[in-house]
């Protein structure tokens, strides 16, 4: 039997837990204007598990093309990975100086630059915007990149019907620094020397949503912050992400003879969502 003084306790100790559980659960995250924000993945390592999770993912070459502002010609499709491959959810990207070259690049701005490799680019389906209904994003990957000269690796966003804006998360120009750039008319530059470079590092950017045009651009380098710039007018500015390596170029010449190897891993997109 319970006595009468012991079932008065155990009924306030069980009111005081029912109390104290539906506190815990009213405190869901909030944004500044009381709305729910979750965070959602939109691309991860597995990525490069499979060519077929990569082409659920990415699209060869670059959006506009095979060409652009080097002597790299990208070469890449479902049935052609000779210069695009994927094994173990690493890509590699591998650039082949030709013997002769085909011709001059094609791409708006640049058609007196001759194409002398071919080369590998991707980017990501998943478009980036930013907005009130998706504030922030992070973008991230493990990099070792070649540094002799010809050789300009990189891993940067750029508008899609304009530019600016372009923000470049990771770029290599011939050397061991890396190059953490925000165009928006104006340019922004931090460079940073990364010792062996040619291992893999991790190069992220958090982009964050500060008024109604503007985004500031976190630059990291191995989960340091290295840098903050702001990217004006580039709310509601749909932006790829792109994957290549040019050479020559801003990365000085004449490059490498034979291969030249770009390897990737872990690359990641997330996403603030605000409902």
């Amino acid at each position: 039997m319970i006595d009468q003084k012991t079932f008065k306790s155990m009924v306030l100790l069980a009111c005081l837990s029912i109390t104290l559980f539906s506190c815990k659960k009213d405190k869901t995250p909030q944004t500044e204007t009381g709305s729910v924000k979750a965070w959602e993945t939109l691309i991860d390592g597995d990525s490069f598990a499979s060519y077929s999770n990569f082409e659920a993912k990415w699209n060869y070459n670059y959006p506009w093309g095979t060409d652009h502002n080097g002597s790299a010609r990208m070469v890449g499709s479902a049935t052609n990975h000779n210069q695009i491959s994927l094994s173990g959810s690493e890509m590699t990207i591998t650039a082949t100086r030709l013997a002769s070259s085909p011709g001059n690049s094609t791409a708006n701005g640049f058609t007196n630059v001759a194409i002398w490799y071919n080369s590998g680019a991707c980017y990501a389906k998943q478009q980036v915007l930013i907005n009130d209904q998706f504030p922030s994003y992070t973008i991230s990957g493990d990099f070792a990149v070649p540094t002799s000269r010809g050789t300009w690796p990189a891993f940067w966003i750029t508008g899609v019907n304009s530019w600016p804006p372009e923000s470049d998360i990771m770029e290599f120009k011939g050397s061991a620094t890396n190059w953490q750039n925000t165009y928006d008319g104006g340019w922004e530059n931090k460079l940073t020397n990364v010792a062996n470079a040619g291992s893999y590092h991790n190069y992220k950017c958090w982009y964050n949503k500060i008024n109604a045009t503007d985004v500031e651009c976190h630059y990291y380098i191995d989960n340091t912050w290295v840098a903050r710039h702001v990217m004006s007018n580039s709310v509601n500015k749909p932006m790829w992400l792109i994957i290549n390596m040019q050479m020559e170029r801003d990365s000085g010449s004449p490059g490498p003879n034979g291969n030249t190897l770009y390897r990737i891993k872990n690359v990641y997109m997330g996403r603030d969502r605000a409902f």
